[in-house]
């Protein structure tokens, strides 16, 4: 298949990108090639190019910055995802979208389903979703993946972030009241190659398996290093950041499990793979 990879340059583009181009036709995107918040260049960009696949991985992913540039953050996350829906259908493609566990609250204190009643609490969430809602009108056929706590090589990211401020630090304040699931980004890319390979169309929620608090993801990282760091928990309120954030965010990768796939493999496994790479 001939796939379009927008946000080739980032995170999990990157690694998109490296496991689809065994199998796949690829062709890399990023905000250098065409801006997707300009509907007239993204369909003209997408019509020349001819995909039959667009994963649109391009995203203003900055949580607190989206609440001081609300404007931003609806303009490329949710106009944003219009516009590459927009895209593909004009030419019948189908779009895999990046979407977030930040589209919950986290008040239902269990793992959420596909199937569950949205509620987003910052501006990241809700541009996050209101491009899930741009695609779900636009589209007939699109696959809407939703993540979390992503992280590898080829960006910033929380493991990165401990073990550098570990170079410079005693001790360390984390966040031990926000539950979540690490998804390692490789093992998130090999996962969407398996979904769009047989066409199994809907919502998906796609994390490495198990979960943990920042606080316990912090503690694991240093077993993992051996580094030598005391590390304190602390409330979100005493982190007291702006964007809120949900204090249960764990997806149940339900739908993935009724097709059929395999569970992945627990975010432990990947972070020590993860790890040894760096």
């Amino acid at each position: 298949m001939k796939i379009l990879v927008t946000g080739a340059s980032g995170m999990l583009g990157h690694d998109l990108v490296k496991v689809l181009c065994k199998e796949h036709e690829v062709v890399k995107a990023s905000s250098y090639d065409f801006d997707i918040t300009d509907i007239d260049k993204t369909v003209l960009w997408v019509k020349n190019l001819k995909p039959q696949i667009v994963i649109h991985a391009a995203a203003y992913t900055e949580v607190d910055g989206c609440e001081s540039n609300v404007d931003i953050a609806y303009k490329v996350n949710a106009l944003g995802a219009r516009n590459v829906a927009v895209a593909c259908n004009e030419i019948g493609a189908s779009m895999v979208y990046i979407s977030s566990d930040y589209v919950f609250d986290g008040l239902k204190g269990q793992a959420y389903k596909e199937f569950d009643n949205t509620n987003p609490l910052s501006i990241y969430g809700k541009s996050k979703l209101a491009g899930e809602n741009y695609v779900r009108e636009v589209l007939d056929r699109f696959y809407i993946v939703r993540t979390s706590w992503l992280y590898g090589l080829n960006g910033k990211n929380f493991v990165t972030t401990m073990i550098n401020l570990s170079k410079t630090k005693r001790e360390l304040n984390v966040v031990n009241d926000q539950i979540g699931s690490p998804t390692y980004t490789f093992d998130l890319a090999k996962a969407i190659e398996k979904l769009i390979e047989k066409q199994t169309y809907g919502v998906f929620h796609i994390t490495n398996s198990d979960y943990c608090s920042w606080y316990d993801y912090a503690k694991e990282i240093f077993d993992i290093t051996h580094i030598n760091i005391k590390v304190n928990p602390i409330t979100t309120e005493e982190l007291n950041r702006p964007a809120p954030r949900p204090k249960y965010s764990v997806l149940e990768n339900y739908c993935w499990k009724l097709e059929g796939y395999t569970p992945l493999r627990s975010y432990k496994e990947a972070l020590r793979e993860y790890i040894c790479l760096l």
